[in-house]
This record gives structure tokens, C-alpha cells and sequence, in this order.
């Protein structure tokens, strides 16, 4: 089907042909489809001109006349389409006139706002020229009233002086000029918001802005209101000079230009300059050292304050504190004693808390704090100090922090060798002491035995005339505990303890830790003035801010007084046990000394490791030749029990073996540790930790022995089996027997063989053998053969003759003494 141009068209209303046509599809279908095809309309040059000419109804004419028409379109749809023509024309000439009227209103809008922006523009550069005018006229007034004011002065000297030349009186002809001048400038026309430089002046508003202006770079409003006060200034009778201010600069031994320029409040530019001028070409960012600094110093006019890097160290108040601000406060006692002679089940008692179950094996792993209120509402603050000799550092800080030490000694073992550690510690702190003997309830218990002990380390107690309170006391039965307490009471009223609350805190770290969820946690004692919450401090070589505050009960509380224990939230790292805590103004201050101690204890540690000369480390090579070194790596729950574990590692060894710990830290075991011990082959002793996921994964895959603690005993023991491993087992002789040679006989393919006769003990074949010839050891070495009679034998017994060779040794004599060993290994330990 083709239409008369030759083209196949589809029509989708009624026409004047019809056909079918077979449309296929993928998969060999077909089908046939009705189609119906229609005419193309051709339009000729002016046919449509024409259809409209007559009467200007070229419309209507074409609607109506079929032949006009598209072809199958009827009457009543030709006329439909016209009138919706018709409408959509209307439309659109409504929505162009409304989009007119709209404009049209915007533009009256803008038209309006820019006149009420000029207006005020107007009226606020009216009100600059009217108190410019003022100003001016003031100034007028006041030189004319000087002029006048001269004028009277000259004419009182004049008739005061003998008659001279007449002269002209002087006529203010400067100010009528300038006041002509100004007139000029007032009349002259103003540009917009322009200047007779050409510059803005006045305010920016938002058109001269969005105008941009003449396109270029405009004044800001800093310089333009610099402008104004000059003009003013100037119009009042001239520019005063500012006051320069002259500052102490504070300069240590190196110093940033722009911190420089700061401390001065000078620019820097102006800075840079004054050190380009005197030769540096240095930038702002760069550090100059002190003695140029000074010389830019006095160039600007200030003076210099040298200080030292130490001084950051001054931001940590000193105060004196006044008697009047005093208050008394509750008493810390150090519970100190041997191992076993229950030191925590007294404070236990005392408290009516279980402390000692919370503790492995029954033995306090680390210092805890406490307060207990007695029956009488009197305050203690107790600190439990472990025992065990390798916490003998951790019991020496407990005894620096405390006003009362009181020593337990049980009843039933007396004074023991840890005992007379902490009676040391309390007497070098200057400590008073008081005993308690404990344990008076066993039957084997004997009080008088411990008092007589003590006088043997110059302790008397009050039963013996001394001075020292002794208590009998039984934390299992409580007997004692009362007067005990009384007896703590009675010593703080006679050392009247006091501090001053209301000011900056100091205290001690009792302990540190890493939390795996609050992050680093030290135990605080308050010593003195009242920790707060959101307090900056500074700690050793670690700072922060007091994020919480968490006392012996567990509670959040938000401040802590003196002589109270508190756990501490909010530090940037893990201070070390013993480090004192201040609190300082702000921040910038508490990390400015955190980085001066940790650069201060870095160079000390260079300077420890540097500090030998050549011929002490050649020595210390050639003694590490034959030094076996176990090495370990250490992790631990706490600050302190790590640091007791290194201390006791450094006491187990001899001059052949010793123990070396690559790593000590606080935390859970890590993959770098296992890394670190994977290198140097050292197995890894975790107290109270345990190693996570990737870091066990790690040792299962490397090999690294993991090896977990919670008694402080077992590991030291473990280590020490360890390391005796490494020492070489002890060669110890046996003497067996002696022979003596009677003579001797040269046998060929054998040698020299002597005849001899065993006069004591044994012979055998597999011992060691010396030859004596004068009683003088001549040849050490073992026996080739021993025969007796033909016959090849392993011993020989005394009393009975032999023959003997020895290997690689001929010179044997009638008379030699061969002395008979044998060699026996015995496996060495470390005490």
C-alpha cells in the first residue's frame, strides 16, 4: 500500500483505503493486520492565500470547503480544533499580559527600594556634612577667637614697647581663604557615594555593592572608618600620636617570628621587615634565637625577660597557704606489714567489706584507697599496700602520701623480713607508727614474742616504756578493732591535721590503669585544696581534664577534698604511680609542661645510654659474650604491678643468665606484642590481661607462647625455672681410684703400655684419667686400653695389676701415679 508519492503511511482514522498487511515475528510467527492508509495533503504555492482572500474568511472557507481540508478529518472536528486554537491563543495572550502586570509591579518594587536606599544615603551623607560643617565652623570660631586672642597679646606689647614703624594690623586672610576654599568644595557636585579622591566614602550599602562600583578593588569598611576618624582628627586641630604601649616580652632560648610579633602586639609584616633590615631573611613561621630576638625587641621599644625552658613549670602555683584558711581533715594510714599477716582482712574488718575476695589467691595485687567512718563520725582514709617484697617501691610511695602507719604483725610468725622493710619506709618517711599484732586468737599466738622482736629494730611499744601505741587486735573474731580505731583517732589529734580547701589541687597518684572502657584511670589522693570536675591538671608527664570523678564506693561525685581517694577520668595517657597531680589555669599550659617533662626525661634516658666510655662498652661486649639473656614481654592490669614485675625480673639472674624484659605496659595483649615477641623469640607473661582475638590468632600463627597470671608468685616462680634453663649444667668429678705404675712395655701397633698395679678404689675403661709424676698433674686425658691379663676389661677392682695405654700420650714412666675420675653433670637453678 503506497499513497501517490510512493511512501507506505499507516492511518489511525478512518481513510479512503484499506488493506492488509503481514507483520512476523522472532520464532516463524506471522500475522496479518488490518491497515488503513490515507492521503498526503499537498499544498501549491498562494493555494492557501487564495483560500483566504475573498473577504478575509479564509478560515471558515477552508473549514468548510472539504477540498481544503486534511484528508479524513470532518466538519465538526475541523471545528472543534479551531476553537481550541482560538482558546489556547486567548491563554496565552492572558498569561503574557499578566506576566507583564507582574514585571511591571517588581520593577515599580526595585524602583522603590533603590529610591529609599538613595534617600537614605542622602540623609546620612547630609548628617556627615552637616557635623563636618559643624565641625569645621567650630574649629573656625576657636582659631579666630585665638587669632583675636593673639591679636590683643601683640597689641598689649605693642603699647607696653617704645613707638616704633607703624605697621598694618594683621588681617586673618589664611582662615577667610580656607573658609572660601570649603565653600568651593561644597558647591562643587558630589559623585555617588564618592569622595574627592574618587573613593567611596560613607557606608557600603547592598546596590553600590552589587553594582560593583567602577569594577575594581573597594575599601573595606575598617579602612573607611580609619578614614573618617583621621578626617575628624584633623578637623578637631590635628592628629594626636597613640600612646605607645611598652610591653615585657617573655623570650626563651628559641622563638617563632609570628610568636614574637605576638608578644610584642606588633604586625608581623613589621616584624619580618625590622629582621630583613638587620639581615635575616626569615618568614614568620621560622624560629630565631634569642639574642636576635632581643635586638628586635629593643628595636620596637620593649623590654626583654629572658626565661628558660623550665619556667613553664612556674604556671604550677606555689601558695603558701595561711593559717586562717586552714581546716582539719581526716587522717590517710598506710596498713603496711609482712606477707600472710592479714594486712586486707583488718581492713576488711574495719570496713565490714569483702576486699580480700575480690583478690587472687587471697594477696592484694595493687595499692587500693579507702574511707571508713567510724562509730564516733570520725573520717579515715586507709591505703592497702601489697606485701610481697617485689612491691616493696609501691609500699615505699604508700608510706610518702600517709600521716599513720600501721604496721601488722601476726602473732603466731613475729617480725619477718618484709616487716622490717616497711619499719624502715615509716621511719625514713618520718611516719609515727602503731602496731597492730594480729592473729591473737590462734592458740599458738604470743603478743610478747612480736613486742620483743621490735625492740630489736629500736621500735619500743608503750607495754615496753616506749612511745609506739601496740594493739592486739583478730580481724577474724574483731577483738581490738575498736580500740584500734581509738587509737588511730588519738594519734591525727596529736599531729593536728590540717589543709587548705579552697584552692588549686595537689594530690598523689595512688595508682594508674587503662580501662578498655574509660581509657586511662588513676587513683588520686587529694593532699591538698578540692579536685573538681572539669579541673585542668597536669600529671608527670601526662594532662588533662577531669572528666569524672569516681570515689572507693563507685559513686560519681563532684569534687574531692583533702585526704580523699578518688578515681580520676579524663587523662591523655597513663601516668605513672607516684607522679604528683596539680591543676593548672588552662589547657595550653598543662600540655606545654606534659611536653617539657616527657622532652626533659627523653634526654635523660639518651643521656643515661650515652653516659659510658669506649672502654666500658668493649667490657660490657666481651661479658655479654658469655651472658645468656632470657628476654620477656610483660603486661599487666595496672601501672604498679607492671613496674613490681620489672623490678623483680632485674633480681632474678646470676653473671651467666639474666632476665630481660623487651616490654612492659598496662592493657590487654596486642598483636604488636606478639610481634615484638615473635622477633625476639620471648614468650609473653600477661598478669590479670588476656590477649584479644587478632593477637591470639597472631601467636597460634607465629608460635609465640602466651602464658597468663594472676598471683604475682607463680610468674616470678615461672620465669625463674625459665631462665635456670639456660644456665649449663655443673661438671662435678668423682674420684674413683689411683694405680701406680710398676712397668713399662713397648708393644708393637699399640705403643707404650704400663703395667700397673690399682692400689685404691677402681679402674675403669670409660673414666678420665690424670698421669702424676712427682705429685705434678703431667697429662689429663682417657684411657685407650685397659687390660687385665690378655684379656680387654671394663674395671679392675684394687689390689689386682693391669695394663693400661693412653690415647695420644706415650711419655710414661716406672713409678707415675695415674689418678682415675669420673665426670658427673648436675643441672643448676636460680636462687
Amino acid at each position: 500500500m503506497s499513497d501517490n508519492d510512493g511512501k507506505k503511511t499507516l492511518g489511525v482514522r478512518g481513510g479512503p483505503r484499506s488493506g492488509n498487511v503481514k507483520q512476523s515475528f522472532s520464532h516463524g510467527r506471522t500475522k496479518n493486520v488490518v491497515v488503513e492508509t490515507k492521503r498526503k495533503r499537498v499544498v501549491k504555492p498562494g493555494q492557501g492565500a487564495a483560500g483566504g482572500a475573498p473577504g478575509g474568511g479564509g478560515k471558515s472557507a477552508r473549514s468548510s470547503d472539504p477540498s481544503k481540508r486534511p484528508a479524513g478529518i470532518s466538519d465538526s472536528e475541523m471545528e472543534r480544533r479551531m476553537k481550541a486554537l482560538q482558546a489556547a491563543k486567548a491563554r496565552e495572550n492572558e498569561e503574557a499580559e499578566q506576566r507583564e502586570s507582574e514585571e511591571r509591579k517588581r520593577e515599580e518594587e526595585r524602583q522603590r527600594r533603590r529610591e529609599e536606599v538613595e534617600a537614605k544615603e542622602r540623609e546620612q551623607r547630609e548628617a556627615e556634612e552637616r557635623a563636618k560643617a559643624k565641625a569645621e565652623e567650630e574649629a573656625r570660631k576657636k582659631r579666630e577667637a585665638e587669632e583675636r586672642e593673639a591679636a590683643k597679646q601683640r597689641g598689649a606689647e605693642a603699647a607696653a614697647a617704645p613707638p616704633a614703624e607703624p605697621q598694618q594690623p594683621a588681617r586673618p586672610q589664611p582662615a577667610r581663604k580656607q573658609d572660601k576654599d570649603r565653600d568651593q568644595q561644597r558647591q562643587q557636585p558630589r559623585g555617588k557615594g564618592k569622595g574627592e579622591d574618587g573613593r567611596r566614602s560613607g557606608k557600603l550599602t547592598l546596590n553600590q555593592a552589587l553594582s560593583g562600583g567602577e569594577g575594581g578593588r573597594q575599601k573595606s569598611m575598617a579602612a573607611m572608618k580609619r578614614k573618617q576618624e583621621r578626617a575628624r582628627q584633623k578637623a578637631m586641630g590635628g592628629q594626636q600620636e597613640r600612646e605607645k604601649i611598652i610591653r615585657d616580652v617573655q623570650l626563651p632560648e628559641t622563638i617563632v617570628v609570628s610568636e614574637l610579633a605576638n608578644r610584642m602586639a606588633e604586625r608581623v609584616g613589621d616584624v619580618v621587615k625590622a629582621l630583613m633590615t638587620n639581615g635575616m631573611m626569615v618568614t614568620q613561621n621560622q624560629s630565631i634565637d634569642a639574642d636576635t630576638a632581643e635586638l628586635i625587641i629593643e628595636e620596637f621599644g620593649h623590654r626583654v625577660v629572658r626565661v628558660s625552658d623550665a619556667d613553664v613549670e612556674d604556671v604550677i602555683d606555689q601558695i603558701e597557704d595561711k593559717p586562717e584558711d586552714m581546716e582539719a581533715r581526716p587522717p590517710v594510714i598506710t596498713i603496711m606489714g609482712h606477707v600472710d599477716h592479714g594486712k586486707t582482712s583488718l581492713l576488711d574488718a574495719i570496713r565490714n567489706a569483702k576486699v580480700v575476695a575480690g583478690e587472687a589467691g587471697g594477696i592484694t595485687q595493687h595499692i587500693g584507697a579507702y574511707q571508713v567512718k567510724t562509730d564516733g563520725g570520725t573520717i579515715l582514709t586507709f591505703l592497702d599496700t601489697p606485701g610481697h617484697a617485689a612491691f616493696t617501691s609501691m609500699r615505699a610511695r604508700g608510706a610518702h602520701v600517709t600521716d599513720i602507719v600501721v604496721l601488722v604483725v601476726a602473732a603466731d610468725d613475729a617480725v619477718m623480713p618484709q616487716t622490717i622493710e616497711a619499719i624502715n619506709h615509716a621511719k625514713a618517711a618520718e611516719v609515727p607508727m602503731i602496731i597492730a599484732i594480729n592473729k591473737v586468737d590462734k592458740p599458738e599466738a604470743n603478743p610478747d614474742k612480736v613486742r620483743t622482736d621490735l625492740l630489736q629494730h629500736e621500735v619500743i611499744v608503750e607495754a615496753m616504756s616506749g612511745d609506739v601505741q601496740d594493739v592486739e587486735v583478730s580481724a577474724q573474731t574483731g577483738q581490738g578493732l575498736d580500740d584500734l580505731l581509738e587509737s588511730i583517732a588519738l594519734q591525727s589529734e596529736i599531729l593536728e591535721l590540717e589543709a587548705n580547701p579552697n584552692r588549686a589541687a595537689e594530690g598523689a597518684v595512688i595508682e594508674a590503669q587503662l580501662d578498655v572502657g574509660r581509657g586511662p584511670v588513676a587513683t588520686v589522693l587529694v593532699q591538698k585544696g578540692t579536685l573538681r570536675q572539669g579541673d585542668i591538671f597536669v600529671v608527670g608527664e601526662q594532662y588533662g581534664k577531669v572528666r569524672a570523678l569516681i570515689n572507693d564506693h563507685g559513686e560519681r561525685v563532684n569534687e574531692a577534698g583533702p585526704s580523699v581517694p578518688v578515681e580520676v577520668l579524663g587523662l591523655n595517657g597513663t601516668p605513672e604511680a607516684g607522679d604528683v597531680l596539680n591543676v593548672v589555669g588552662t589547657e595550653a599550659q598543662a600540655r606545654e609542661i606534659a611536653e617539657y617533662r616527657k622532652e626533659k626525661a627523653k634526654e635523660k634516658r639518651a643521656a643515661a645510654g650515652a653516659g659510658t666510655s669506649l672502654e666500658q662498652l668493649l667490657a660490657k661486649a666481651k661479658e655479654d659474650e658469655n651472658l645468656k639473656e632470657m628476654p620477656i614481654v610483660v603486661k599487666a592490669d595496672v601501672q604498679g604491678s607492671a613496674e613490681a614485675i620489672v623490678q623483680a625480673m632485674e633480681k632474678i639472674g646470676n653473671e651467666e643468665v639474666r632476665v630481660r624484659v623487651l616490654h612492659s605496659g598496662v592493657g590487654a595483649i596486642t598483636e604488636s606484642d606478639i610481634g615484638l615477641a615473635e622477633a625476639s623469640g620471648a614468650p609473653v607473661f600477661g598478669f590479670n590481661v588476656r590477649a584479644n582475638a587478632p593477637a591470639r590468632n597472631s601467636a597460634n600463627q607465629k608460635g609465640v607462647e602466651i602464658r597468663y597470671y594472676s598471683v604475682i608468685y607463680d610468674l616470678v616462680d615461672d620465669v625463674k625455672a625459665a631462665a635456670s634453663g639456660l644456665l649449663g649444667a655443673e661438671i662435678r668429678e668423682k674420684f674413683i681410684g689411683y694405680a701406680e705404675i710398676r712397668e713399662v712395655f713397648k708393644v708393637s701397633g699399640v705403643g707404650k703400655v704400663a703395667g700397673c698395679l690399682v692400689t685404691e678404689g677402681i679402674a675403669r675403661r670409660s673414666a678420665g684419667v690424670r698421669l702424676l709424676r712427682d705429685d705434678v698433674v703431667v697429662h689429663e686425658g682417657t684411657l685407650k686400653t685397659l687390660k687385665r691379663f690378655k684379656d680387654e676389661v671394663s674395671e679392675v677392682q684394687s689390689g689386682q695389676e693391669c695394663g693400661m695405654a693412653f690415647e695420644n700420650y706415650e711419655d710414661i714412666r716406672q713409678g707415675d701415679v695415674i689418678e682415675i675420675f669420673e665426670r658427673e653433670e648436675h643441672t643448676r637453678t636460680l636462687d
